[in-house]
């Protein structure tokens, strides 16, 4: 990490990790539901030094402020207010998404919205689509909307490893580096993770969408990344994601559960070369709705001229 900067969104503090931060092109990278943005530091050093990584930690995670009002907070609502705020703050009118599982879906609903759609200008989806695996999803509110305490380190660091055994990290320092940036120390000395236990809420409070409508609406271009023995995105719904997106990109990573860790060139590289690859304007679907960016105004604008010329 380069930089370190934090954003206020209504009464929550957001942190939002950089590297490469005078790089020419920038990337949003958003994590899991119970991860934080430090776990694109690999990513960034394979991407390379032409790429501003912008790694958010979701509020009651990492860095960022934990909620009063979960209920409210802990919800895809109020992270896109996150997001478009975050977006506003470093003046990104349009911008490359990637986002590991919740961070995934959280940029499919931006790029699926009326009024923010075209904000997104690609979109890459880690080991996450319209449809999840429903064992996979009850595992993992079960795990997550409970409280984890360790007597000491070594017993966090093992059980990282067991719950994350498919992420697909090979290497001790990985391992050590993931165990460092996922431990918080209680007031008794024992230990438990980084985040807030009530991040499970949502589970609860979320209200139910018809997510393959939102995957209908996407109109930029989309990349999906899945882990070859991934217990959330199954193999049978790749097929049926490229039916209503034809042109999406599709990336297997072998040996790999929920969710690539995206560190290796070989998972890194596809992604370079599809953020390579031109974006063409999608059509603007959302010029009825308030414009909300300068980018959007003038778009708005010159939408407006062009209607006037033909009169």
């Amino acid at each position: 990490m380069d930089a370190l900067e934090f954003v206020r969104v209504r009464e929550l503090e957001v942190a939002v990790r950089i590297w490469n931060p005078d790089a020419p092109r920038t990337l949003i990278a958003w994590h899991g539901l119970a991860r934080h943005g430090g776990d694109f530091s690999a990513l960034a050093r394979e991407l390379g030094s032409g790429w501003r990584i912008l790694a958010p930690d979701t509020p009651g995670r990492g860095l960022s402020s934990w909620s009063l009002f979960p209920a409210h907070d802990y919800l895809y609502s109020h992270y896109m207010t996150v997001a478009i705020a975050l977006l506003d703050h470093f003046k990104l009118d349009r911008v490359d998404w990637l986002g590991t599982s919740m961070g995934g879906l959280l940029g499919m609903l931006m790029a699926a919205d009326p009024q923010h759609s075209l904000r997104i200008s690609r979109l890459i989806l880690n080991d996450v689509g319209p449809e999840l695996n429903q064992e996979g999803l009850i595992g993992l509110a079960g795990y997550f909307g409970v409280t984890h305490r360790f007597s000491n380190f070594s017993e966090l660091q093992q059980e990282l490893k067991r719950h994350y055994g498919s992420f697909g990290i090979t290497s001790d320092s990985a391992w050590r580096e993931l165990a460092l940036n996922s431990a918080r120390r209680l007031p008794d000395g024992s230990w438990t993770y980084h985040f807030d236990p009530r991040i499970g809420e949502q589970f609860v409070h979320d209200t139910p969408r018809d997510t393959w409508a939102d995957w209908a609406n996407i109109r930029c271009p989309v990349m999906v990344i899945r882990g070859e023995e991934s217990t959330l995105l199954d193999a049978a719904t790749l097929p049926r994601m490229a039916e209503k997106q034809p042109e999406l990109v599709t990336l297997t990573v072998p040996d790999c559960g929920h969710a690539p860790m995206l560190d290796k060139p070989a998972q890194v590289n596809p992604i370079r070369q599809f953020l390579d690859r031109p974006a063409p304007l999608p059509a603007a679907v959302g010029f009825q709705a308030k414009a909300t960016t300068g980018w959007q105004r003038a778009v708005h604008w010159l939408a407006e001229q062009w209607r006037r010329w033909w009169k």
